[in-house]
């Protein structure tokens, strides 16, 4: 700056003073940033993070292009199988830049459903999609996966591969036609309709040898199953996608596991309604998945209302993705084994899950937190936040974390799994069933970390049964009447 005149030096010289305030004034504000932050606890840090995480989830939007599939050629008849129809509205929609395919009321029969990228499939108020319960047209085989291990395998019902900006919307409702003469025999179980003899997924050439598959690094290409075998399909599938939006719909009668986000980012699931109470019918089950918000929804399961996964032994630790960044909040569960659970499938490990405003209460309700995993599956669990959960009855425990958990054959391994930093507050139980808080960890790998804070849990048979747990703190916890401290 080239300044000649008296005058003008005193104008630099107030000028390079007001610089210097402004910069004090910052680093001032900056100083007083920091020092709140500081002040914050871990608590108030975390629920700062999951209103973060939720902003920053990608919500697809669509077009305002509509592609009613009677246009295509489908039949609301109940009868007339669309398949045909549906894929051809899918693929017109995506190629034109995408928008609405729209189902009128009516009752449709269909066989699987492809999304493709930047379509909304939606089905009008009144309206039924039956999946048709011939299992050929869940042919030919493509890439998914059961409890945690990949394979080549009969369709998803609704299924996406790969694909972005996709969405399922509206108010009617998927019915997967699953009972005790259909899918659910393949279980094994003869509450489920198995009977003696019939094939079912513990014989040798299902779980076995997928599970030899796993163990052995066999490539996920060339363990090709489908037919001639009896594993049962997912609901709604999207595998290695991004931005996802399912909203509104109403599942029931599910052959198996209901939404099962795999390998994907960008999660919101909002409003939707779970009532299938078949074999392993969990509600929404985010597997290797990123930046899930869980919201407003109703979940009454034959399993977990909702199970967090990240893979099952060493699938989990080939692919080596956390599931993370997870949002529940304002949801109802009632029947189910959980509400909210980690595991078992969990080798690649969960962390940052927020549990917020949610409601659980039944007879049928077995837990409300769980926890499972064993050394086989190991995995790192870690962070995970509950706050304000209002809770009517379960049956075993509110909270359980058990790496102990034992199902099919042997569970121990070498891969010891890693609990630490799980926090409760403001709980409220009216019936805690047979434990308040149950944990059981490992003398080698103690769980650690646990916080319970304004705890309130009435009618446990047993208040504590914690083995293999460090730093475990109460803070104006009250079970059956009764402060519980720390000693």
């Amino acid at each position: 700056m080239n300044v000649k005149t008296k005058g003008g030096f005193k104008i630099l010289f107030l000028i390079l003073l007001g610089v210097l305030a402004f910069s004090c004034k910052n680093n001032s504000n900056d100083d007083s940033e920091t020092s709140k932050n500081s002040e914050m606890s871990q608590s108030e840090k975390a629920w700062l993070n999951a209103d973060e995480i939720i902003k920053n989830i990608v919500v697809p939007q669509f077009k305002d292009t509509v592609f009613n599939v009677k246009d295509f050629g489908a039949v609301a008849d109940g009868e007339t199988n669309n398949s045909k129809a549906f894929a051809d509205a899918i693929k017109a929609c995506s190629e034109s830049g995408g928008g609405k395919v729209l189902v009128p009321e009516g009752k449709y029969l269909t066989g699987p459903i492809h999304l493709k990228s930047n379509v909304n499939f939606h089905i009008a108020e009144n309206t039924e999609i039956l999946f048709t319960k011939d299992k050929k047209a869940y042919l030919p085989v493509v890439h998914t996966s059961y409890e945690g291990m990949e394979f080549m395998n009969y369709s998803p019902m609704i299924y996406a591969y790969k694909q972005k900006n996709i969405a399922v919307t509206g108010k009617g409702v998927f019915n997967g036609q699953a009972d005790n003469e259909n899918w659910w025999p393949w279980s094994g179980k003869e509450s489920y309709g198995h009977k003696e003899g019939e094939p079912q997924q513990r014989d040798e050439h299902n779980l076995p040898r997928l599970s030899k598959m796993v163990e052995d690094g066999v490539a996920v290409e060339e363990r090709i199953f489908g037919e001639g075998h009896q594993f049962r399909v997912s609901f709604f599938e999207p595998f290695e996608c991004e931005n996802v939006l399912i909203k509104d719909v109403k599942f029931i009668k599910a052959p198996f596991w209901v939404m099962h986000p795999t390998k994907s980012n960008n999660i919101t699931v909002d409003n939707v309604t779970v009532e299938s109470h078949g074999p392993n019918n969990d509600g929404c089950n985010p597997e290797y998945s990123k930046d899930v918000h869980i919201k407003n929804c109703l979940f009454d399961t034959g399993d977990d209302c909702i199970a967090i996964k990240s893979g099952r032994d060493n699938d989990g630790r080939r692919v080596g993705i956390s599931s993370e960044n997870i949002v529940v909040e304002d949801c109802i569960m009632k029947d189910g084994h959980g509400g909210v659970v980690m595991g078992s499938e969990i080798s690649g490990g969960v962390r940052n899950v927020y549990v917020r405003n949610c409601e659980m209460n039944s007879p049928n309700l077995d837990r409300a937190i769980r926890i499972k995993t064993n050394t086989r599956r190991g995995g790192t669990i870690e962070d995970i936040y509950v706050k304000n959960l209002k809770v009517g009855q379960v049956k075993e425990a509110v909270l359980k974390i058990n790496t102990h958990y034992a199902i099919y054959d042997n569970q121990e391994g070498e891969h010891m799994p890693v609990i630490r930093n799980i926090f409760l507050e403001n709980v409220d139980v009216e019936n805690g069933g047979e434990y308040g808080i149950l944990i059981r960890g490992r003398e080698e790998s103690p769980v650690t970390g646990i916080y319970l804070t304004d705890v309130t849990i009435k009618k446990a048979q047993t208040p504590l049964l914690i083995e293999n747990a460090n730093n475990v703190e109460f803070k104006n916890t009250n079970i059956n009447g009764k402060q519980i401290t720390n000693e």
